[in-house]
C-alpha cells in the first residue's frame, strides 16, 4: 500500500495500488487487516472509494493489476465549505480550493464583482488577521474544479517562476460534441491571442507559442464523448482551443465552435493538481471525481 497524507483537510487518505486481480472488497481486506469487514464495508456504502475518476460501491468490482484504488475522506465539514467553492486544503503557505462553474477566478479590467479570489480573500483576512491572499493561475469563469492561491508575495513568485516543473500533473474531464472515435490523442500546435481576445493555432511555423495536449476517452455516445485532458503546457483557453481544433469542441463553449450546451455550462471541469509545495518540498496530490452533471450524460 501506498500513501499520501497531506492533512486533515485533504481530499483523501490514501491511494492503493493493485499488484494482482482480486475482488474490491478481497483487496480492501487485504490493505487493512486491522480493520473489520464492517467498517471496510462503509467506506464502499458512504462512496468513499474512487476508482478511474469513478464512485465505486461494488463489493465484488474486479481490479486489475496497476489498477488505483482511492480512499477518499468523509465529506468536508461545513465550516470547509466556502460560498462557491470547497476548501480543499490549507497551511500557513497555501490555500486549494475546488471552484464552481460559473465563478469568476480573479476581477478584470472587463469583468468584475464577485469572484474566488475576493471570497477567499474575506475569509482569509477574518480567519487570520492580517494574512494576504495572491492568485497564483486561472480557471475560465465556466470551468469548474481545483485552483492554488499563494499567502505570500514569495510563495506566488516561487510557483509562477518554476511553474513547469513545480507543477507535476493537471488534469481535466472535458464532455466534448460528437463521438472521439481515437482513444488516445495528443494535440500539438502554436496558440496565438488576437484583438478580439480569442486563441487560435497558428499555421504559420514558429508563430506563437507551442502547446501540448494529451487526452483519453473514458466514455462516449453517438451525440457526445467524456474525455480526461493531461495539460503539457499552461496555454490560455489552451484545452478549449485544441479540442475545437479537432473537431469536438467542448459542450456549451460557443466561442470555440460548441453547437450545443445540454449541461447549462462549460462542459470542463479541473480534476487533479499535483505538485511540489514551494516552502517545504513535498509532493501535493489534489482529486476531485467527474462531476455528475458532467456524467449525466452517459447514464
Amino acid at each position: 500500500m501506498s500513501e499520501i497524507n497531506h492533512n486533515n483537510k485533504g481530499t483523501y487518505q490514501s491511494i492503493l495500488h493493485a499488484k494482482r486481480e482480486a475482488k474490491l472488497l478481497e483487496f480492501l481486506c487485504e490493505s487493512f487487516p486491522e480493520r473489520s469487514k464492517k467498517s471496510i464495508k462503509s467506506l464502499l456504502e458512504q462512496k468513499q472509494i474512487m476508482i478511474l475518476n469513478q464512485i465505486v460501491t461494488r463489493f465484488d468490482y474486479p481490479l486489475a493489476p496497476g489498477m488505483d484504488v482511492i480512499i477518499l475522506k468523509k465529506k468536508l465539514s461545513p465550516n470547509l465549505t466556502l460560498r462557491k467553492m470547497n476548501l480543499l486544503y490549507e497551511d500557513e503557505h497555501l490555500l486549494v480550493i475546488e471552484k464552481s462553474a460559473g465563478l469568476l477566478a480573479v476581477a478584470t479590467a472587463k469583468e468584475i464583482g464577485e469572484t474566488a479570489f475576493s471570497i477567499l480573500k474575506d475569509y482569509v483576512r477574518k480567519s487570520h488577521h492580517r494574512a494576504e491572499l495572491y492568485i497564483v493561475h486561472r480557471l475560465d469563469r465556466d470551468t469548474s474544479g481545483i485552483m492554488m492561491f499563494a499567502k505570500s508575495k514569495e510563495i506566488q513568485q516561487k510557483l509562477q517562476d518554476n511553474w513547469e516543473n513545480a507543477v507535476t500533473k493537471r488534469i481535466y474531464y472535458a464532455v466534448v460534441e460528437g463521438h472521439v472515435k481515437n482513444a488516445v490523442g495528443e494535440i500539438v500546435s502554436n496558440l496565438k491571442e488576437n484583438k478580439s481576445l480569442m486563441v487560435y493555432s497558428s499555421k504559420t511555423p514558429g508563430d506563437g507559442q507551442k502547446a501540448v495536449t494529451r487526452y483519453r476517452v473514458l466514455k462516449s455516445n453517438a451525440r457526445y464523448s467524456l474525455l480526461e485532458v493531461s495539460l503539457q503546457t499552461g496555454r490560455k483557453n489552451q484545452i478549449r482551443v485544441h479540442l475545437q481544433d479537432i473537431g469536438h469542441s467542448i459542450a456549451g463553449d460557443k466561442k470555440y465552435g460548441a453547437k450545443t450546451n445540454p449541461l447549462g455550462r462549460l462542459g470542463l471541469h479541473a480534476g487533479i493538481l499535483e505538485f511540489f509545495h514551494p516552502a517545504t518540498g513535498k509532493r501535493m496530490h489534489f482529486e476531485t471525481p467527474v462531476p455528475e452533471v458532467l456524467e449525466k450524460l452517459f447514464d
